[in-house]
């Protein structure tokens, strides 16, 4: 299908975009790696005036450490993410789920801001950077503000950024010494998970210590599993983590469509938990 028409700006930096945006107001749409906006726009869902492409802006692209954290520039493609050494080191958990990312010609194009910008509860990283306390920040007309992970996800395909602000860079806490696995179930490869989890664990003296568990397609917005997480406080054997997965559906309100009922997700969400934190923790 033909997308509707509409004008086109490639600013040079992030001022210059972030202009754009403001003189724009809500009827722009910024294109990133494009893999979720394009095929929106081939199929008539999406109908802006504007198309802001962000893709050549050098600073919103690549990795660097400062501190305990690392910065990841928000058009850093989902490849780039998967391969980087620091984030291989300090952020495990973002480097395997990406690596689970559609196929390689999306991870190629596709980037790491665009695919939380979206805020589709049922991609993969959202879930992940709740898991790992990650912030957010965007550049805007009055400068630029970090916002957690946590309040950063407002509904289905709606996130906190205003209409003229740019999601810029992710602030990554490092996660050095902590165990971490994402397991999905999907239909096929390149689909999006019907449910994933990201988990996130820390042990000591034998015992998870403590646990992060990021639930994907399980409401409107990513989710954390916090009855899950309480539950695995403690924890020592495999019967243990199995009894804390029961809870991991608490307070969570799957959706209803083809894929699957409302009671099959909570039934996988309990299940792939269990695996995650297993595998995670080596007790599996």
């Amino acid at each position: 299908m033909i997308p509707p028409s509409f004008d086109y700006a490639r600013p040079a930096s992030v001022d210059e975009a972030v202009r754009v945006l403001a003189d724009a107001g809500e009827d722009a749409k910024v294109l990133a790696g494009g893999q979720s906006l394009l095929p929106l726009l081939r199929l008539r869902l999406a109908f802006p005036e504007l198309v802001v492409d962000v893709g050549r802006i050098p600073e919103l692209h690549g990795v660097r450490e400062e501190g305990e954290t690392l910065v990841i520039g928000a058009l850093t493609t989902h490849h780039d993410v998967i391969s980087d050494p620091l984030v291989r080191r300090h952020a495990g958990l973002l480097a395997a789920a990406t690596a689970t990312v559609a196929d390689p010609a999306v991870r190629h194009r596709g980037t790491l801001g665009g695919a939380l910008a979206h805020a589709d509860p049922a991609g993969d990283l959202p879930a992940v950077v709740l898991a790992l306390d990650a912030e957010l920040v965007a550049a805007g007309p009055n400068g630029r503000r970090t916002i957690p992970a946590r309040e950063f996800f407002l509904d289905y395909l709606q996130s906190a950024l205003e209409p003229d602000e740019l999601l810029v860079e992710v602030r990554v806490p490092k996660a050095d010494g902590w165990g971490f696995h994402y397991e999905k179930f999907h239909r096929v490869a390149q689909a999006w998970p019907i449910v994933g989890v990201a988990a996130l664990v820390r042990r000591d003296n034998g015992h998870i210590a403590e646990a992060r568990v990021g639930l994907t397609n399980m409401g409107a917005t990513p989710l954390r599993a916090a009855a899950a997480e309480q539950a695995l406080a403690g924890a020592g054997d495999a019967d243990a983590v199995a009894r804390a997965a029961e809870s991991a559906a608490e307070g969570t309100r799957p959706s209803q469509d083809m894929s699957a009922s409302p009671e099959y997700r909570a039934h996988l969400a309990r299940v792939l938990t269990k695996r995650a934190v297993l595998t995670a923790t080596g007790m599996g």
